[in-house]
């Protein structure tokens, strides 16, 4: 958290940031309004302390700047006994919350981290109805997996831009979530935003935001997705997308960690990591030059790429438990599990739509199958192109495939052994009910 205090009276000043920094929260300050408007102008901030009264420009008058200048920032007024109804009118013109001098310092920080709670539920609300829910699950334990996984690890402590490419389908922004999902910022929001599924017209002032009048149907200031995501992470997904000229905009925010919204006049500071995928060979597209090579490497600063789906076969026993919970759940239908010769036929398909197809056929498999066990002929894959195998070989491996009930034994030994026999926390890590896992483990004689 940081925190910028305004106040003309050096001790309160410096008072409050000793306590801020016994608190472990950082602060800036600034001794006037003027100065602390400069200080919003060029930084970020979770919330302001301010001091309602103050020579030339007073607490009164900033705190009118800043909801004029469409800064989201709480506020945090303090004032003394005798200036009560002005403390209200600073209620009224957008302050969050007041103090009244002398205050007692541990309500000063429980305001503090009150307002900055309240505007990030806020902000998850907006952001959560305007991006896909999504999961930040990343299931599978398969070599290419683990190494995934190992990958994200090494991110996430990070903030430097990330690009993930991979085909359709593969998970790109599981791998986004989980990023951010494991980052010291989880608690912030998650925004993510198709590029291609927006309106050309319309990318800008999603991204951006608008300020009322900007254009024709304006009739409100609107927040954009850079800053809803505040100090957490916004996912640019199908980058490769973007309007060239928009491309130009992103590059700048890149550099400047600032933006401008649409009719607006003046740069807000920016704080969101900015993560992208592309299903595209983006590389081509630079050279095509359909796509600026500046921008490509300010996203390409850390790549990672997600591997299809019949590259990491092993998991495809897991996904498909999950998957099969999650339907069944879904479509309140009963209990269905998936009878082994069913297991092998997933398991020799080729899946050119990877990981979202073998959602898309498990979830018709269980609408369509009138048995609790769901057949071979029940998920319908005769109508489409199965992976050339050699008899026995896994596809492109030349290493034999493991028979599906042992590839879904060893996963479940591994959860098992990882949480140290804890049935719940493995069955988390499954992706499965812990009423699914007892059954597994009579099964399987564990």
């Amino acid at each position: 958290m940081k925190v910028l205090i305004v106040d003309d009276e050096r001790n309160i000043r410096e008072s409050i940031q000793r306590l801020f920094e016994l608190e472990g929260i950082d602060s800036v300050t600034a001794t006037d309004g003027r100065e602390g408007a400069d200080r919003l102008t060029d930084q970020t901030f979770d919330a302001v302390v301010l001091d309602l009264k103050m020579p030339g420009m007073d607490g009164q008058a900033l705190l009118e700047w800043i909801r004029a200048e469409g800064l989201r920032t709480p506020v945090v007024m303090i004032s003394a006994l005798g200036d009560i109804n002005d403390a209200v009118k600073a209620l009224k013109s957008g302050a969050s919350d007041y103090l009244i001098k002398p205050f007692d310092p541990t309500e000063l920080i429980l305001k503090v981290k009150a307002v900055v709670q309240s505007r990030k539920r806020e902000d998850l609300i907006e952001a959560g109805s305007r991006t896909a829910e999504g999961t930040v699950r990343l299931l599978g334990e398969s070599t290419a997996t683990r190494a995934l996984r190992l990958m994200i690890e090494k991110v996430a402590t990070g903030t430097t831009t990330v690009l993930i490419t991979g085909e359709s389908g593969t998970g790109k922004e599981v791998v986004a979530r989980e990023i951010h999902s494991r980052s010291p910022n989880a608690s912030e929001p998650f925004v993510a935003v198709n590029i291609g599924g927006i309106q050309e017209t319309l990318v800008e002032s999603e991204l951006f935001g608008h300020e009322k009048g900007a254009f024709t149907g304006a009739d409100t200031r609107k927040t954009g997705l850079f800053e809803l995501a505040a100090g957490g992470t916004l996912f640019l997904d199908e980058i490769a997308e973007m309007p060239f000229p928009l491309q130009v905009k992103l590059l700048r925010v890149l550099q400047e960690r600032k933006i401008r919204r649409l009719g607006g006049t003046r740069d807000i500071p920016i704080a969101a990591r900015i993560i992208s995928a592309t299903n595209k060979d983006i590389e081509s597209l630079v050279r095509g030059g359909g796509f600026r090579e500046d921008l490509y490497y300010r996203l390409n600063v850390v790549r990672i790429s997600v591997p299809p789906l019949r590259d990491r076969r092993e998991d495809i026993p897991l996904l498909a438990g999950n998957f099969l919970e999650k339907i069944r759940a879904r479509a309140g239908r009963g209990v269905k599990t998936l009878a082994p010769d069913a297991l092998e036929a997933l398991m020799l398909y080729s899946y050119p739509g990877n990981i979202r197809e073998l959602s898309n056929i498990l979830e018709r498999a269980v609408i369509t199958s009138e048995d609790d066990m769901i057949m071979a002929a029940d998920i319908a894959l005769d109508r489409f192109p199965r992976t050339s195998h050699a008899a026995g070989s896994a596809a492109g491996s030349g290493r034999p495939l493991k028979p599906m009930m042992e590839l879904e034994r060893d996963a479940l030994v591994k959860a098992l052994e990882k949480w140290a026999g804890n049935r719940t926390k493995a069955a988390e890590e499954l992706g499965i009910s812990r009423r699914t896992i007892l059954n597994k483990i009579k099964q399987y004689g564990l």
